[in-house]
């Protein structure tokens, strides 16, 4: 069964390689999507694939690359085209 979610990640997650993080882990879980930082200073990411490695991958975002502190992870169904790989995606 295959799964997509919008993911929204708040804490220290800028500047500390968050989002080569999350391509490299989701790229290892063999999902599609993207991330990309956000103005507000959040981490904005869409992760598709078999449900249970999309729930892994939203499980491993609550702790993210060493240096972050994650203190929020707000998620939901995403409805939109997610096309195949996972890429980074320029700030919003």
């Amino acid at each position: 069964m295959t799964k997509a979610l919008h993911v929204v990640i708040s804490g220290r997650v800028q500047g500390v390689w968050f989002r080569g993080w999350t391509r490299q882990t989701a790229a290892s879980f063999g999902l599609d999507g993207w991330v990309r930082n956000r103005r507000d200073g959040s981490v904005e990411a869409v992760f598709s694939g078999d449900a249970e490695k999309v729930d892994a991958m939203l499980q491993a975002c609550s702790q993210g690359p060493q240096m972050a502190r994650v203190t929020a992870v707000e998620s939901c169904v995403y409805d939109g085209q997610v096309d195949p790989g996972f890429v980074v995606k320029t700030t919003t």
